[in-house]
């Protein structure tokens, strides 16, 4: 993929440029390899890919502190491989095996690793947005100083339950970041067909939340913007709502025809892409030569390598697993016992 070369002067270390490059490029490669077991039927069910969107999850994540969480829609494979979740465990689960993150029961739309503080992967439109809220709340009440990083796509701003969250969270200054990843299309219906307010930022404001658009296909804005609203829910100041404007090089699901959009349309964003721009500000700031470049690249394909031949010899789940994680135990007794 193309991307306009900038030669401006980098604003961060070679390390984070590193960082930055090496995670969204593990992202991009698990996911193109994924649609393509995809299509041979190695995956199956629901199938959501990230692919064009990785700086929102990389600049988030290199913004904020070890313990605070992560909740995000169905197209959840990105967040927790830049979290650090072994990339083994998320094509595992892709491929519904016993050894995936969650157990083989959540496939692709239901990611969960809560070692590293992601809760999920929730496939019901807009139900992740007050578990967020939900989520901030316990960060608050048990005086933790990590707050909850929640995000949701442009057509999940339709429902009900986000005016909910947004007037609660406001109400008691919770520790959030509610993230809109406007990729422009809910599934195949475009922002200007589903909503009067096309700068969905604005939702925010209408309850005084600070909002804010980022350009989401640069990772240093995601990065920054992310800063600032970390900052403000530490000091107790409350939630901001940030919309990524951002886009997806793929369709909404493996089934997509993308017939909705144009080739003009889609080559555009691709001279945007995130990974490129950070690839031109390594080479174009001489932080790494290419030869540099080409070591990180053949490492991530040998980790996504290593990733399917580890979903490919693991075991099935057995189907006792089925009644296993359904409730829960309770240690004390019923008011009626």
């Amino acid at each position: 993929m193309a991307a306009k070369k900038s030669a401006a002067k980098a604003k961060y270390s070679k390390e984070t440029y590193l960082q930055w490059f090496e995670s969204m490029l593990l992202m991009r490669k698990f996911e193109e390899k994924a649609g393509m077991l995809y299509g041979q039927q190695k995956i199956r069910g629901f199938c959501h890919l990230y692919i064009g969107q990785e700086a929102c999850a990389a600049g988030s994540i290199s913004a904020l502190e070890k313990g605070d969480k992560y909740i995000t829609a169905y197209r959840d494979h990105a967040h927790p491989l830049g979290l650090g979740s072994s990339p083994g465990a998320i094509m595992a689960e892709l491929y519904g095996k016993a050894t995936g993150i969650s157990k083989g029961k959540g496939g692709s739309m239901h990611m969960f690793d809560k070692e590293n503080h992601f809760l999920g992967g929730h496939g019901i439109v807009g139900g992740q947005v007050p578990l967020g809220a939900g989520i901030a709340f316990a960060e608050q009440y048990n005086n933790t100083g990590k707050l909850c990083i929640c995000y949701m796509g442009d057509g999940a701003v339709r429902q009900g339950a986000l005016h909910e969250a947004f007037n609660m969270a406001m109400l008691w200054k919770l520790p959030v970041i509610f993230v809109i990843e406007n990729n422009g299309y809910a599934m195949g219906t475009s922002v200007q067909r589903t909503s009067n307010v096309t700068e969905l930022y604005k939702i925010g404001e209408s309850y005084d939340m600070p909002s804010f658009p980022v350009d989401g296909m640069s990772v240093e804005a995601v990065h920054e913007a992310v800063q600032e609203a970390a900052a403000r829910a530490r000091k107790g100041e409350g939630p901001t709502l940030l919309e990524f404007r951002t886009y997806r090089y793929k369709g909404h699901s493996m089934s997509d025809p993308q017939k909705y959009r144009t080739k003009e349309e889609l080559e555009q964003y691709k001279n945007e892409d995130p990974i490129e721009k950070v690839r031109y500000a390594l080479l174009d700031n001489k932080m790494v030569t290419e030869k540099d470049i080409e070591a990180i690249e053949d490492r991530v394909k040998q980790q996504v390598e290593e990733a399917v031949q580890f979903a490919e010899e693991s075991p099935w789940p057995d189907p006792q697993e089925a009644f296993t994680d359904v409730y829960v135990q309770q240690d004390y007794p019923f008011i009626w016992d």
